[in-house]
């Protein structure tokens, strides 16, 4: 095909194209974390833009591919401007190569002692924020490595730093994308929902716009379930310790295949017992290997403190916890985060055994649709759900018929609205529209009667071309 021809057949599709690529130009360069309409509007605009795309150009896999990649360069130059975490990231690889162990220095302690070891402390200790500089890094080991890369290729610019990492970001990217689609296709879904990951707004903004790195964490994850697809267990155990390496989150996931390894009909015979224990020992050495040049007692005491924080001190953008906090203010009058803290996570690990008992998933389809299903509960009873987090289950959506998390990934934008004003103070009304509307949707998706004779095993088949 010629290219005035396809100019011609495209047009409207190119139009969307460099409509995206002024909102993200302008996202990436003219938005301030504070002006919350603004940023609501571009994201609204971004999230049309994309569906459109997507709506219009689905058998055409070169061309949304291309709009991804370009739609991402589009951040190369800017920094992060919705986040602050990458000048603790740039801090830590830092520390690395200067030798130091970033899991047992404290930022604000260095500073206030009047050390700077390391190029830009001040300004990278500034940036970071108090919160970040009095803790204790919780980064996992490959994240320090990627930090540590990004230290070395850039050693005093800011902003070399961060492309670096956004480099590897959208390389990580490009691989979910290839991979994706080959499993995909091999479950016989429809190859283009793949798209609905990597043209996802969230994901173009969270992962290269301000760099978390779930996005690292969801290709590694990817690959590993790719590999157990496809028979290759010992490397999907390396895989899913990689992907361990970049967040803890896939260790929730390891219960979920038990029942894969002894009914797996992915295989002519099941895996068994023993190559399910190999496979466990395979994830845990490697993780074990990875944590080994930080080991100390004051890495443990450190890494377990700030993992703690997590869990009974931070309250962001939460649901049922939030609930749960409103009563303990009615009947003990303060807020009981710190008991709930301890007594959600039980309540997650009894959903986790109940849904690793009686889902017992002997393909992959129904594997994927369990760990969505135990990582949505997860968020649901969580203390704080940053935007950048439910990647990982927008990720694994795509692999069944359930779009709540399509929903959800647009919703979560709201959540935003806490920094549109100086005391951080978060608005009730629009969590409880963001989080009735998702829920809600859920339960639709879950028990409406067309599909309540197949039971939510099989779920998945409905919409396939959606």
């Amino acid at each position: 095909m010629d290219l005035g021809r396809f100019i011609r057949l495209h047009k409207f599709s190119l139009l969307l194209l460099i409509s995206g690529l002024l909102f993200y130009t302008a996202f990436a360069y003219d938005l301030e974390r504070e002006d919350f309409i603004k940023l609501l509007s571009l994201y609204t605009a971004c999230f049309f833009i994309s569906w459109k795309m997507i709506q219009l150009e689905k058998v055409n896999f070169w061309f949304l591919a291309t709009a991804a990649l370009m739609l991402r360069l589009v951040f190369i130059a800017a920094l992060p401007n919705l986040s602050q975490d990458f000048y603790r990231f740039i801090w830590d690889g830092r520390m690395l190569l200067e030798g130091f162990n970033p899991y047992i220095y404290l930022p604000g302690e260095i500073i206030n002692n009047g050390a700077h070891p390391i190029a830009g402390a001040a300004e990278l200790y500034n940036g970071m924020g108090a919160l970040s500089a009095g803790n204790y890094t919780s980064y996992t080991p490959l994240n320090q490595f990627i930090f540590g890369l990004a230290g070395f290729l850039a050693v005093k610019s800011i902003l070399g730093s961060v492309i670096v990492m956004r480099f590897i970001i959208i390389a990580a990217d490009i691989g979910v994308l290839f991979f994706g689609k080959k499993l995909l296709e091999s479950l016989g879904l429809p190859g283009h929902r793949i798209f609905w990951y990597i043209l996802n707004p969230l994901v173009i903004i969270e992962l290269t716009g301000n760099l978390h790195f779930e996005g690292v964490m969801v290709f590694f994850l990817l690959l590993s379930i790719y590999l157990l697809h496809s028979g290759k267990w010992v490397w999907s155990a390396v895989a899913m310790a990689a992907s361990v390496l970049i967040k803890l989150i896939p260790l929730m996931f390891l219960p979920f295949l038990i029942f894969y390894f002894l009914r797996s009909r992915n295989s002519e015979k099941s895996l068994g017992w023993v190559r399910l224990l190999a496979y466990y020992l395979i994830v845990g050495f490697t993780v074990l290997i990875g944590f080994l040049p930080f080991l100390s007692a004051e890495f443990i005491q450190g890494f377990l403190s700030s993992l703690a924080l997590w869990f009974q001190k931070f309250e962001f953008n939460a649901s049922i916890y939030y609930v749960v906090r409103w009563i303990g203010f009615q009947v003990k009058g303060y807020n009981i985060i710190e008991t709930a803290g301890r007594v959600l996570p039980v309540i997650v690990i009894l959903i986790f055994a109940a849904l690793a008992y009686f889902r017992r998933n002997s393909a992959t389809r129904s594997l994927l649709t369990t760990l969505l299903f135990a990582v949505t509960v997860y968020f649901f009873l969580s203390t704080t759900v940053h935007p950048w987090y439910l990647i990982t289950p927008l990720f694994l959506s795509i692999f069944t018929g359930y779009r709540y998390m399509l929903l959800w990934s647009f919703l979560v934008i709201l959540s935003y609205y806490t920094y549109s004003n100086p005391e951080f103070n978060e608005n009730l009304w629009l969590l409880a529209v963001q989080y009735i509307i998702v829920m809600g949707y859920f339960g639709w998706e879950l028990f409406r009667r067309e599909d309540s004779q197949r039971g939510p095993a099989e779920f998945a088949d409905f919409r396939r071309n959606f």
